[in-house]
């Protein structure tokens, strides 16, 4: 996976609004932070199908985990963030904690969610592997790169169901990558 880690990296590096939103989480220091989903995956299928860095992302989901699920501990850390943008950014930056979601996901989602660990741990709950991807910018300019299921699906285009999960709202996820990127090919397996 280095290889397709560098790509991404070298990728990631050239979207000016990622990098933006990676450098104010990484000097607010939020506990075991990531961007993670289609702000991660999306530049890479630009990249890949010679559209501009940020065509078609339409927020940047940053996650972190505090073990205070509290909700105005979260609504502090959501506060504390916009503070650092301007709009339309602001907006944009969808911050969560993810010591949090199992408290609303079933709610808002119909299907149960078992708390997690770790911010990482959420990404091997997404619909699809080319999903489930984050990034982390280092203090020493680092990016790390969490997929716990490989980049491959994310340099293919592929969607695909989680293994590890029913594909619940994977068809919405097809349609409206579709509507983006028609170049998205879908499998079973």
């Amino acid at each position: 996976m280095s290889e397709l880690e560098d790509r991404m990296r070298a990728i990631l590096r050239a979207s000016p609004t990622l990098m933006r939103v990676m450098t104010v989480a990484r000097d607010l220091d939020l506990p075991d932070w990531l961007v993670f989903s289609g702000a991660i995956y999306q530049p890479v299928w630009n990249h890949l199908t010679r559209r501009p860095p940020e065509h078609g992302i339409k927020d940047y989901d940053l996650g972190y985990f505090d073990p205070d699920t509290s909700w105005d501990a979260e609504d502090a850390v959501i506060r504390r963030v916009a503070s650092h943008f301007a709009p339309p950014l602001r907006d944009q930056v969808e911050v969560r904690n993810q010591a949090r979601v199992h408290l609303w996901f079933e709610d808002h989602f119909g299907e149960p969610y078992a708390p997690l660990a770790d911010t990482a741990e959420a990404l091997e709950r997404f619909a699809a592997p080319a999903c489930a991807v984050g990034a982390r910018l280092e203090r020493d300019g680092g990016l790390t790169i969490v997929a716990p299921f490989g980049l491959e699906d994310v340099f293919a285009m592929r969607l695909r169901p989680n293994p590890r999960r029913e594909p619940k709202g994977l068809a919405r996820i097809i349609a409206s990558a579709r509507a983006r990127w028609p170049e998205v090919t879908v499998a079973n397996a």
